[in-house]
C-alpha cells in the first residue's frame, strides 16, 4: 500500500520531531499509518506554532490558522491545500474535528508564562492534547472505551511533559504545579496509576485500536524512574523512551500488549 506525497510528508515530519510516536507508527499496520501520520504530523505543527516566534501575536495567528483547518473539516466545507491539512481531513471526522480544535486551543498555554491555575486547569491540558490525540486516533482505527484510552494517554503524555521540563523552564515556563520533589514523584506515581489501570482494561480496546497506543508502553520506564528519583526530571537524564523501547517495541506490536 503506497503513499501520496502528502502522507509521505507527514511521515517524515513525524520522523523529525516526534521518534517517538513514528516508532510507535511504523510499528502498526501500513493501513492504520494513514491515519496516524496525518494525526501525528498536525500534533507536530500545532506544538511547535507557540516556539516558532516570541510574539505572542504571530503565534495565536499560527495556532487560529490550525483552528480555522479543523472548522473546515468540522464544518463539511472545502480544506485549504496544505500537505498535512488535506491527508488530515481526509483521515478523521467532523466531531474529531472538533476535538481537535479543543487540542488547538488547549496549547495557547504554550504561548505564555502563566502557571497553570490549578490541578484540574494541568490535567485539563493534558487531557485535552494528549488524551484527544490517542483519542481521535483509537476510535478512528476501531473501537475502544474512551476512558481507557485516556488513562493510556495521560501515562504518556506525563512522560513526555517530564522528559521536556528542562526545556519548559529554560524557555521561562512555569510547568508544574509543586516542582518539589515530593511533588514530582506524587505526579509520576499518579501517571502510573492510571497507566496500570488502562492495562487492566487493555481488552477494552480492540485490536485495531491498539495501533493508536503503541507508544504508551514506553511511558513506563520514564515515570518509574521519576517516581523512585524525582531529581532526574530537573536533571534532564530521565531515560530516552526510544532508545529504551527498541527492543520491546517489537513483542508490543505482535501482541496488543501496550
Amino acid at each position: 500500500m503506497s503513499f501520496d506525497a502528502d502522507l509521505n510528508a507527514c511521515a517524515a515530519l513525524v520522523e523529525r520531531a516526534d521518534p517517538w510516536r513514528f516508532r510507535a507508527a511504523m510499528a502498526a499496520p501500513v493501513a492504520a499509518r494513514r491515519v496516524l501520520f496525518p494525526l501525528y504530523a498536525f500534533n507536530v505543527e500545532v506544538a511547535r506554532a507557540p516556539w516558532v516566534t516570541q510574539e505572542p501575536m504571530i503565534a495565536e495567528m499560527r495556532l487560529q490558522w490550525w483552528r480555522d483547518v479543523c472548522e473546515e473539516i468540522s464544518d463539511g466545507k472545502p480544506v485549504r491545500r496544505h500537505e498535512v491539512a488535506t491527508p488530515l481531513a481526509a483521515a478523521i471526522t467532523a466531531e474529531d474535528a472538533q476535538l481537535l480544535d479543543e487540542l488547538v486551543a488547549a496549547r495557547r498555554w504554550d504561548v505564555y508564562r502563566d502557571a497553570f491555575e490549578d490541578e484540574a486547569h494541568f490535567e485539563r491540558y493534558l487531557d485535552q492534547t494528549a488524551g484527544h490525540l490517542a483519542w481521535v486516533a483509537a476510535r478512528r482505527l476501531g473501537s475502544a472505551d474512551e476512558a481507557t484510552v485516556r488513562d493510556a494517554a495521560f501515562g504518556a503524555g506525563i512522560a513526555a511533559w517530564l522528559i521536556a521540563i528542562p526545556e519548559l523552564e529554560a524557555r521561562g515556563r512555569v510547568p508544574l504545579l509543586d516542582g518539589t520533589g515530593d511533588g514530582v514523584a506524587r505526579l509520576a506515581k499518579e501517571a502510573l496509576g492510571r497507566l496500570t489501570s488502562a492495562r487492566r482494561n487493555r481488552a477494552k480496546v480492540s485490536k485495531p485500536a491498539r495501533a493508536a497506543l503503541l507508544h504508551v508502553g514506553a511511558a513506563e520506564g520514564v515515570l518509574r524512574r521519576a517516581a523512585e528519583n524525582p531529581a532526574e526530571v530537573a536533571q534532564g537524564v530521565l531515560p530516552d523512551p526510544v532508545e529504551a523501547d527498541r527492543l520491546k517495541l517489537a513483542f508490543r506490536a505482535a501482541t496488543g500488549r501496550w
